[in-house]
């Protein structure tokens, strides 16, 4: 690729990441696209056909050097590097710190000694924790109940430290429950959806955490690369956060029935302790969202399911059983 834009993608080599970056790259507007993943929590596989399209850098967003080499000549930096995961986070909280707090705060160095390059980063949901108001507004007080939570709020609050301090140009935008295509199942830390199909596809039960009605809006990965595609090609600046988000709310028990219709059979339920750090309701205030990215289109969930069920399908299936065990019940 020649002329254009050239976008550096932290992550990329991720879930939300590598989604994005075949987004980029079907952009006209879009040039380049530069990638750095440490492949701790990401697969360069997941780039797919994608990958000789990409110049990819593999290191830690920590290298100073890597970064400075990754952001030369980059007219904006989508920021999506970090240890996700609360769990993970209550577990380790020093490792989260390091990588999502001071690594963001290497990225927007590196986006200043380049010159100023747009700097879209991904914070939570996870933020508002205790906060009890339903929908989620940007404007309500944060109250986070997690290192993970608190090392997402110092990425936001970095970012608006820095559009003050430095006009960078940035726009934190707040992730709510991202599934779809691409999210792998096989760690300790991955997320519910993901989980469910992959255990589902082997005929085990699914665990939920409490008694199932713990609501959530989910996010579709697609609505989440069209807004920062969106804010990559039309340089949409806002120092304060953004939901990412279209204000939906769908309760653990129904996600698992509508997943279940998905794949064709009902799923087998095991339930478990509420985890540590866990968020009983998240539903996103999307006015801020809709303004700014006025023409964002929703995935509906039942859609959303079927595309995450046929990545998972097409996924090697070793050590699969049978579909035919989906329906029973102990």
């Amino acid at each position: 690729m020649s002329g254009g834009l050239r976008v550096t993608v932290t992550g990329g080599a991720g879930f939300i990441g590598s989604n994005l970056v075949s987004w980029l790259l079907r952009q006209p507007e879009v040039g380049a696209v530069t990638v750095v993943d440490d492949l701790s929590t990401g697969s360069a596989g997941l780039l797919g056909s994608d990958l000789p399209e990409v110049d990819f850098r593999q290191g830690s967003i920590l290298d100073e050097a890597l970064l400075t080499s990754a952001l030369s000549g980059a007219d904006a930096v989508v920021h999506l590097a970090a240890l996700p995961s609360v769990p993970r986070s209550v577990a380790d909280p020093l490792s989260t710190h390091h990588a999502n707090a001071t690594g963001t705060l290497q990225v927007l160095e590196a986006a200043r000694r380049a010159g100023g390059p747009l700097v879209v980063a991904a914070s939570s949901s996870s933020v508002y924790g205790a906060q009890p108001a339903l929908p989620k507004s940007e404007s309500s007080r944060a109250m986070p109940l997690s290192p993970y939570a608190v090392s997402k709020l110092a990425t936001e609050a970095y970012l608006g430290a820095y559009h003050a301090c430095y006009g960078l140009e940035v726009l934190p935008l707040r992730f709510f429950n991202v599934y779809g295509p691409r999210q792998r199942a096989g760690h300790p830390y991955a997320a519910v959806v993901p989980v469910w199909i992959d255990a589902a596809l082997q005929g085990r039960p699914v665990t939920v955490h409490g008694d199932g009605t713990q609501t959530r809006d989910l996010t579709c990965v697609d609505t989440v690369c069209e807004v920062i595609t969106a804010a990559v090609t039309g340089r949409v600046v806002s120092p304060w956060p953004v939901n990412l988000a279209l204000g939906t709310r769908t309760s653990l028990r129904e996600l698992a029935r509508l997943l279940g219709e998905v794949l064709g059979a009902p799923l087998r339920i095991a339930h478990a302790p509420v985890r540590p750090g866990d968020v009983a309701h998240s539903q996103a205030d999307p006015a801020r969202l809709r303004e700014l990215f006025p023409h964002v289109r929703a995935v509906a969930l039942r859609e959303g399911l079927h595309r995450a069920v046929a990545w998972h399908q097409a996924q090697p299936a070793a050590g699969r059983r049978p579909r035919a065990g989906l329906g029973e019940r102990p």
